[in-house]
Parts: C-alpha cells; structure tokens; sequence
C-alpha cells in the first residue's frame, strides 16, 4: 500500500493506490482529496460512520476531516486519486471563491454514486489521460469545480465598492508576489481606492508588515536565489532585484541574513560541493598533503 509523502504535497497529479483486501488507507493532505474506486468495494469510516463504496463511487475529501478507506475482506481495492490545494490556485480563483472552498471544506465529506455525472466524466478522463499534461490537469480541476455543486456559481465576486481590506486582500492573493515590485505604493492606494494612510493601516493589519517591508522581503527572495542558480555577478544580481546601488543591495542582504551577498553565495556553493562529494575529496588531498609535509618535517629533524 503506497502511503502519502507529506514532505511535499502534489497538487492536480493523479496516483493510483492499491489496497489489500481487508486494509485501510488513510486520507492526508491540507486540501482536498479526489478518489475514485476503478475496481473493487469497501467503506469509508470516519468517527462512528461507514459509508459502503464500490466500483465508480467518488468521494471528495476535505483536509482536516480524519477518516480512512477499508477494502472489503473478499478483495481489495483499486483507488484513483488527486489532491487540490486551493493555496496554490493564487491567480487562478479570487479570495472570495478560496474562502468558499474553505466553507465546502468544513462539510468535509461529499460521496457521489458511480452513475453521477461527475463519476462518469472522471472515469471517462482516467481512460483518456496524457500524463498529467496541463489539458488534463485543467480537466481534472473542472470536473473537481463542478462537483461541488451550483453553489459555486454564486460566489459573490470581487467589486470596487467592497471594503478595502477585502480588495487589499482579494488583490494579493490574486498577484504574484514580483507584481508587486512592479507595482507603486501610491499605485496600489489607486487601485484599492483608498488613502495612502488608510492603506498603509491596512497593509500592516493583513499582511502583518509594512509594504515597504513586503516589497524587500521579495526582493531579496529573488536576490537568494539569483546567487544559488545562476553565475551572475553581484552587481548584476543586486540590479536584476530591484536594487539600483550594490552598496545599498549588500546593507539589505546583510542586515537581514547576518550575512554577505559574496559570503552567502561561497557558503551555499561549498553546501553544494559537500553534496556533491567534490569538497570532501579537496579536503582528502588536504590532509594528504599535510601529511607529507609532516613526513619531510621529521626526516629533516633526524637528519
């Protein structure tokens, strides 16, 4: 039985599990879970509940809702499965409809029968897949959409005249995070429709830091980066961040991993190295070579 790494969740990639005959599999993710039995019957137990599945049925699982699948004692089961984590959805679905999906959440259990119009579709799809490609995973988040029923469809969207912590935060889960390098804080009080001062108050109430504060600490996210993946100069990294002097770069990086852009970059090369296995042999021809010198040493003293 195949068990859930957690260390890193998939999200819209299908998995296919096999369950011995009178075993359970445990439901885990911090989304939802999408299964669908291709072949077999068993039941979900969750608390003091057993709901009896068969071939075709399709349960929607929410997150936080304990509950595990037992095949049937006569055979085992063939279990179809994908993950959806709303959080990663940022730029595809507002803040109003995540919240939705945390409402839905909250239900945690939906159970369609194999003749439902989603089961259908689902089990149709599986016999069409193309490796997870992104028509398929878009497919797959559709039919996931429309299975949480017409409710969806009356989602309030956002509009202009809404609160304007509600569009701060609609506006930021819909952006990634660069935009808002590229984007002014008077820009940003334009597009909220509010004061400077108010969204100043506002900003530090939801995100819990300035924007200034924000905007650095992406900057320097991709500073980070730039320095692991790529041979760019300081310099030019400090430029390609947003920074338009390399002493004001070299200030903000140190100030705030204790540490220098120049350093940092040695350090995490040498990290590499080790994995590698290239630094332990430098430090092998070290000690070899020390170890000569020693010899020499003594031959000379006796001499």
């Amino acid at each position: 039985m195949k068990k859930a790494d957690l260390s890193y969740e998939q999200h819209l990639i299908t998995n296919e599990y096999s369950v011995l005959p009178g075993g359970e599999w445990a439901v885990r993710s911090s989304g939802w879970t999408v299964i669908q039995v291709q072949r077999g019957t068993g039941n979900w137990l969750q608390s003091k509940s057993s709901t009896q599945i068969e071939t075709g049925t399709v349960l929607l699982v929410a997150g936080d809702v304990p509950g595990r699948i037992r095949a049937s004692q006569l055979n085992g089961l063939s279990l179809f499965s994908f993950n959806v984590i709303p959080a990663r959805l940022n730029g595809l679905i507002t803040f109003e409809e995540r919240e939705f999906l945390g409402r839905m959440a909250e239900q945690g259990l939906k159970v369609l029968p194999r003749n439902n119009p989603m089961a259908l579709k689902l089990e149709e799809l599986r016999g069409s897949q193309d490796g997870n490609g992104l028509f398929f995973r878009l497919m797959l988040l559709k039919l996931f959409l429309e299975a949480l029923g017409a409710d969806l469809k009356q989602v309030t969207v956002f509009r202009r005249n809404g609160d304007a912590r509600e569009r701060l935060r609609s506006f930021l889960a819909e952006t990634p995070p660069e935009k808002l390098l590229e984007t002014s804080f008077r820009e940003l009080a334009r597009l909220m429709n509010c004061t400077p001062r108010h969204l100043s108050r506002t900003f530090n109430e939801s995100v819990g830091t300035s924007f200034r504060d924000k905007r650095a600490e992406i900057q320097l996210a991709r500073a980070r980066d730039l320095l692991a993946n790529s041979d760019s100069k300081i310099v030019d990294v400090a430029l390609e961040s947003g920074y338009k002097s390399l002493s004001l770069f070299n200030m903000m990086f140190s100030r705030h991993f204790g540490i220098s852009p120049g350093r940092w970059r040695q350090q995490n090369t040498l990290n590499r190295g080790r994995k590698s296995g290239t630094a332990g042999r430098r430090e092998f021809r070290f000690r070899q070579s020390g170890k000569r010198l020693a010899v020499k040493s003594e031959l000379r003293a006796v001499g």
